[in-house]
């Protein structure tokens, strides 16, 4: 075998050597591509499971939310409880949906239970289950009694 034959050989299998090369790089950052979208979507999917518990756990304390708020109006001496409750709701995302009585009533935020009155306009009369926003969306519309004006 001659020189040249040796040198094309040689050039030959460096030839076949770079193309492996460049495939198996192609298939590394495939492969990191595939791992680092696997992770992010792994994120999402822990990050959506949080927010769904925390959700799940804050609506099952609408309930309480609803007896303690009673039991302060009802008891002069546990005032200050509202602000502690106030606070503890803002931390969670939890604000309550205004629905005081003269607030115009709003079927996106309120639901009507009753309606008195003839008049075009509707206001609220008065609140019988307050609403809450959880982080920015209606969690539960407030349930009041409406009165047209």
């Amino acid at each position: 075998m001659s020189k040249e034959e040796k040198m094309e050989d040689l050039n030959a299998l460096k030839e076949a050597y770079d193309k492996k090369t460049a495939e198996l790089t192609a298939d590394l950052q495939r492969t990191r591509a595939d791992f680092e979208n696997y992770r992010k979507q792994i994120e999402q999917q822990k990050d959506n499971e949080k927010k769904a518990t925390r959700l799940a756990t804050v609506y099952k304390l609408l309930p309480l939310l609803d007896d303690v708020s009673r039991a302060i109006l009802a008891y002069d001496e546990l005032k200050p409880l509202a602000k502690s409750l106030e606070k503890t709701m803002n931390e969670l995302g939890l604000k309550p949906i205004a629905s005081e009585a003269g607030t115009e009533f709003n079927p996106d935020l309120h639901d009507a239970v009753m309606v008195e009155g003839d008049g075009g306009k509707e206001v609220i009369a008065e609140t019988l289950r307050q609403g809450y926003y959880y982080e920015g969306e209606v969690l539960r519309p407030a349930m009041v009694k409406v009165k047209k004006v």
